[in-house]
This record gives C-alpha cells, structure tokens and sequence, in this order.
C-alpha cells in the first residue's frame, strides 16, 4: 500500500549528536514532523521511522503488533549510535512508550528521553473486554486529531484495530514494569486537557522512574497531539534546550534528505 500523503519518514543528516523520534498509535511521523525539522534546521541528526502498519490503511496495521513496532524504533537507535557521538530519543503518546523501552533496554546510550503526552495504559472498560472482543469485532472508531488548534491533520487512522489495540494493551504493561530501569534525564511535557491519555498517565511515569534529572512542563493550550497545537514552538525550543544542556556540541551543520 502507499503511504499516505504526510504521512512519509523522516531523515536529516546533521552533526554528532543524532535524534530519533516516535509517532504515536495508528498516527504518522505527520504528528512529529515540524519538531524534527525544527531540530534538523539546529544542527541535529534527525531519524522519524514510520512505524509499520501505520501511515497507509488500518487493515495494514491489524496484522502488526508492539513487537513490530518496537522493533523499529530499536533498529533505528541502533544505527543511530553506532554513527553518532549522542543520541536523544523524543516520543508523542505511544511514541512516549517506546522511547521509556528504548531508555530501559539501552541504558546510557541513550543520553536524554523527552516524551510528550505519553501512554502508560489503555484506559475505559473497553479495554479489560479486548482479549475477546478482538475476536469478534474487527475496529472501532478512531483516536485521531485531538488537537485544540483548528484545521490541523495528523494524519492518523480513522479506525481503531482491535488486534493493533489489544498489542498496545500488553505492550504498555510490559513497559510501566519496566519504568523503575529509566534512569536518563527526562524532559516529560503533557496537557491538563488531553482526550486520548489522561494526566495521571504521565504521573505515574514520573512516579515510577529512576531518572534524577527530571524536568515537567505542563502544556496549557494544547490537546493530546501537542506537537501540532498551539503549544508545539514551546515542545521544541523545550527539547533543544534539553539536549543542548546535555550535549554541548550541538550546532555542528550537516546536510538534509530524506522527504
């Protein structure tokens, strides 16, 4: 399948220091792609993977799993340090999940995490009736675009697949055990107003990691996909100044592809 206008990964090839960014569940790296051009445009080493089974229809997403998705963040942090003098690793929502992962398995190799917004676990009854329902019900109504600023896309599912859902289910699970492993610095931005994760998603994070630098900024004026609300110019000054504390060097110019 073609992947959806908006929708395409990533890559800009700047100095040492490299950045890998997560989209989140059933969006597009569309949601992160301001932020990493924001970073690409200082200097930065910028990797924005399209997670598989996301960014062209939701039936592709319903064959794929956490394992799928992991998996590609994990090879991309991979290639980045084996390149790159520092790597920081951003994430939006699920993307918040798979960077705390990234953070656990990899320890300092990872240099600093800052996550947006980020899930911790799938909330509603729904979500205890998953196991069975996946099997009788192939989707349900969608998560995308909740963004208080007007006529902005994500680019994100319009369905839900209940497989895909039931995946993200035990993936967060499998991640909030994980959590007491996270000890790098921490920029965690979340919205009071969030319709998809709840702010007591982000403090139990906080509760729950062994980071000792740990900085929380609260995002008034902004919805869940904060990356593209009225907040976003403050999400990427904030995370600059985060890994300009953390890696001096930043700055150093390279040159773009990528699309």
């Amino acid at each position: 399948m073609p992947v959806l206008p908006g929708a395409e990964p990533y890559r800009h090839e700047g100095g040492e220091v490299a950045v890998l960014l997560c989209h989140g569940f059933t969006g597009s790296p569309r949601s992160m792609r301001p932020w990493a051009e924001f970073l690409a445009e200082r200097g930065l080493t910028v990797s924005l993977p399209l997670l598989p089974g996301h960014g062209t229809r939701w039936q592709d997403m319903a064959v794929t799993g956490w394992q799928d998705w992991y998996a590609e963040v994990d090879r991309e942090f991979r290639a980045l340090s084996a390149q790159h003098r520092q790597v920081f690793v951003c994430g939006l929502s699920m993307g918040g999940a798979l960077t705390l992962r990234l953070a656990a398995r990899h320890g300092d190799a990872v240099s600093g995490i800052a996550v947006v917004n980020p899930a911790n676990k799938v909330h509603g009854p729904a979500a205890h009736a998953l196991p069975v329902a996946r099997h009788l019900v192939r989707s349900t109504g969608g998560l995308a675009n909740d963004i208080a600023k007007e006529g902005v896309d994500e680019v994100a599912y319009d369905r839900v697949p209940l497989h895909a859902a039931h995946s993200l289910r035990n993936f967060l699970r499998l991640v909030d055990g994980e959590l007491p492993q996270v000890t790098q610095p921490m920029l965690l931005l979340h919205s009071p107003q969030d319709h998809v994760v709840p702010p007591a998603d982000s403090a139990r994070i906080l509760s729950r990691v062994s980071s000792t630098d740990i900085r929380e900024v609260l995002l008034e004026q902004s919805y869940h996909v904060a990356t593209l609300d009225h907040d976003a110019e403050r999400i990427f000054e904030e995370s600059h100044a985060f890994i300009g504390r953390l890696a001096p060097s930043v700055g150093e110019k390279g040159s773009t592809t990528g699309g």
